[in-house]
């Protein structure tokens, strides 16, 4: 007799311990059911194929800004953003319980990680080694039994590989935050404060891009982001994402998508969603 499949609640890039998990725990709570993916697209396929009831990914950080691959998978794929969450990053040096901080030549972790502690790492005199994840680096440290290197990870990257925290919020910029979307198969239904996420690309003449602008200018609707990113279909062309207040529910949203559909040559619509919480600087 064949078994029903096995559905998580959330799916997330990494293993125990990633920040995207934390991500998911501070959202909904530690006991939801969790699946760690390879890749950003494999978090896509666990909720298109109803293997998870949502994915996060992250979306950008406020020190390195736009994490352009996860923009790239919403273009193709017709899943929807059901909300937003901004999580405070906070890394910490780890180490096995019996290493003290003078053993240490060389800290592993993934390259933003490394780039976000530069300063630290510098005055320490530490050799850094770049590795795929985070949390990654984390395990390799007690696989590996490394006695002479520590890894820069989240607090439940420590508890989930049993390692020591030598030293906590070592992060060169205290409001390091990376901003996370949530995605399913649904429509997310107004709230008090709402966002929405969209794509639209403009003819290729002077202007064009001017005339998709103000159609949210001329309406006081605010745009909370703008950034193009190059339409891999058309060389030198290029998409631009765009974030805005409000619900695509909303009257006035809905008459500046209909002018923005009379200018663009393509208007793809990536969600409507509650507006994520920012957390003030040291949270």
């Amino acid at each position: 007799m064949k078994s029903e499949k096995e559905v998580y609640s959330a799916a997330y890039q990494g293993i125990d311990g990633a920040y995207s998990q934390e991500a998911i725990f501070s959202y909904f709570g530690e006991k939801v059911k969790t699946c760690g993916c390879e890749t950003f697209d494999e978090v896509i396929k666990k909720v298109e194929l109803d293997e998870a009831k949502t994915g996060f990914l992250p979306a950008e950080n406020s020190v390195a800004g736009t994490i352009v691959q996860t923009f790239d998978l919403l273009l193709e794929s017709n899943l929807s953003i059901t909300g937003e969450f901004y999580l405070p990053i906070h890394h910490n040096l780890l180490v096995l319980p019996d290493v003290d901080e003078k053993s240490i030549h060389t800290i592993y972790s993934h390259p933003q990680a490394l780039a976000q502690c530069a300063q630290f790492i510098k005055r320490a005199g530490y050799h850094s080694q770049a590795v795929w994840d985070t949390a990654g680096s984390a395990r390799e440290i007690r696989q590996k039994k490394i006695t002479d290197g520590a890894a820069i990870a989240s607090s439940q990257a420590a508890e989930a590989y049993q390692l020591k925290i030598l030293t906590s919020n070592i992060e060169d910029v205290v409001h390091n935050t990376t901003r996370f979307f949530i995605l399913g198969k649904h429509t997310a239904k107004p709230a008090e404060k709402n966002k929405t996420s969209l794509l639209f690309s403009t003819r290729h003449e002077p202007g064009s891009l001017m005339r998709c602008l103000q159609q949210f200018a001329r309406r006081e609707i605010n745009l909370t982001k703008i950034e193009s990113r190059p339409d891999r279909l058309h060389p030198w062309h290029y998409i631009f994402y765009l974030d805005f207040e409000g619900h695509v529910e909303d009257p006035v949203i809905e008459q500046a998508l209909l002018h923005l559909l009379k200018q663009a040559t393509l208007v793809k619509i990536l969600g409507s969603y509650p507006m994520g919480e920012k957390y003030a600087a040291g949270n």
